[in-house]
């Protein structure tokens, strides 16, 4: 892809961009949110026609009109959400669209097709099971499976691990260079730089929509990326003093909750946050830790025990009342419960946030001084966008996180709810935000931080809790405690299984 350009009203969001992938190699696109990796991609998929420069796949000059083209050309796709049908077998998602000019549909052959796929390059997946009964990583495989099925020798992984468990990661990563030891071409679209290291050969950096370097990553470091992507130095570490905590801000004891989808229901004897302090949550995904935060913030009702923030009995109040109680919550599904995708950033600011000033006076919105505190937020977060008109969905996910903190954090609440807030961040993001998780935490606030990023968690975290099996089955003063111990821990080992080994 040479010179590269795609504008957007308002934004440029691909400007001259170049980009050389050698066949099979892992060559990983890195850059900031919002610096025209998809946007790239896309164009290279056939979902975009670039306003100007030449696209060439082995040598040969191409224009798709679609991603049909595309896929004919032998490229295939997995986007960052999942484009599958989930009441679908395996199978059949796989197929769709592609199920051939015969009256009956010979699904048993393409079922055994999928298997074969799927058993040679170790996906192991059944063809015949429902997608809504497979797990987020084994639903990564059906779209890789499908780009497979249709025959593509170029593979675009737009962030594959942004949902993934670190277990899965690691699968995924035997599967690349399974990939690639078969003639597979690789573009891995990322902003991790432990991502990088690990799997790929080469690396290209892109920065506000230009190119700004390309490196063989066995050449490079991670501060030299860091710094290229970021456009100027960047710290890798968390500096931070030692903890001084205070009073008691929230306490559970004896806590329950119902079960969901046939799970253990939640059980927490004990657990608190105190003033000036960050207290990690860690744990295998799936554990009980979606239903602690539910229950924490009022989503979900407790069937037993205590619960209370600020010294308020919150266990009956539902989310309003924890909030006022002085709460705040950066959810992890951002699309779900942090933005209302279709409204204008100004309008996604004053949610949870419209029972007074500075946004309500009178029982009426103050739509143009929302707008103006919007407009602050977004130049103090680096919310890139046109402005606070620009509806959210037009943001990318980064940017769209940067907004759901900065609105949380406005409120300037004494206890804040981090759920897995660095994901879909990149490297000069997360050095933000992990600083502004501790400014919290020095001002007297207390934070919880619950991330499946266990070096996030031990990198942040005064104190370190292990959930397994809805319930809390360690508790650490961070710095007291290995990976390794944690590790079994999550797992599902007892402590004391853990320290032996």
């Amino acid at each position: 892809m040479e010179g590269i350009v795609k504008r957007f009203p308002g934004v440029v969001a691909n400007d001259g961009i170049t980009l050389l992938v050698e066949p099979g190699e892992i060559h990983a696109l890195l850059g900031e949110n919002g610096a025209g990796k998809s946007t790239l991609m896309n164009i290279l998929f056939g979902l975009y026609t670039p306003d100007e420069g030449v696209v060439a796949v082995n040598d040969q000059p191409v224009s798709f009109s679609g991603p049909r083209d595309a896929v004919l050309a032998g490229l295939g796709m997995v986007h960052q959400h999942f484009m599958l049908i989930p009441r679908f077998t395996v199978t059949e998602n796989i197929i769709l669209g592609n199920e051939g000019s015969g009256l009956v549909l010979d699904r048993t052959a393409a079922a055994r097709r999928v298997r074969e796929i799927s058993e040679s390059y170790g996906l192991l997946i059944d063809p015949e099971a429902k997608v809504e009964d497979l797990t987020v990583g084994l639903q990564q495989r059906v779209e890789i499976l499908k780009a497979l099925y249709h025959g593509s020798r170029i593979l675009i992984l737009d962030e594959p691990t942004a949902l993934l468990t670190p277990q899965e990661i690691e699968d995924l990563y035997g599967i690349l260079n399974r990939l690639k030891a078969d003639g597979t071409t690789i573009i891995f679209i990322t902003h991790k730089l432990k991502e990088v290291a690990a799997v790929s050969d080469k690396v290209t950096v892109i920065r506000r929509g230009k190119t700004v370097g390309e490196r063989i990553t066995s050449e490079t470091t991670g501060q030299e990326l860091a710094d290229l992507m970021v456009g100027r130095g960047v710290s890798l570490t968390v500096a931070r003093t030692p903890a001084t905590p205070g009073r008691t801000i929230l306490s559970a004891k004896n806590l329950t909750a119902q079960p969901i989808h046939g799970h253990k229901p939640l059980s927490i004897a004990d657990l608190e946050l105190r003033a000036g302090e960050i207290l990690g949550v860690c744990g295998v995904e799936g554990n009980g830790q979606a239903e602690l935060v539910e229950v924490l913030s009022g989503l979900r009702p407790i069937t037993g025990g205590t619960l209370a923030v600020n010294e308020i009995d919150c266990g009956q109040r539902d989310p309003n009342g924890f909030r006022e109680a002085g709460l705040s919550y950066i959810p992890e599904d951002r699309h779900h419960r942090g933005l209302v995708l279709d409204f204008p950033l100004w309008e996604n600011v004053l949610l949870g946030n419209a029972q007074g000033e500075p946004f309500v006076r009178r029982g009426l919105v103050r739509g143009r001084k929302t707008q103006d505190v919007t407009r602050q937020l977004m130049a103090d977060f680096d919310v890139r966008a046109p402005s606070p008109e620009t509806p959210a969905r037009a943001l990318s996910g980064g940017n769209q996180q940067k907004l759901i903190i900065a609105r949380e954090l406005f409120r300037n609440p004494d206890v804040l709810l981090a759920i897995q807030p660095t994901r879909g961040l990149d490297v000069g993001a997360i050095e933000f935000v992990h600083k502004e998780l501790v400014r919290v935490r020095d001002e007297g606030k207390a934070v919880m931080l619950l991330s499946y990023d266990l070096d996030e968690v031990m990198d942040l975290s005064d104190r370190i809790v292990v959930m397994s099996e809805y319930q809390i089955t360690g508790e650490f003063v961070a710095g007291e405690v290995t990976r390794n111990h944690l590790g079994l821990l999550m797992g599902g080992r007892h402590s004391d299984e853990a320290t032996q080994a």
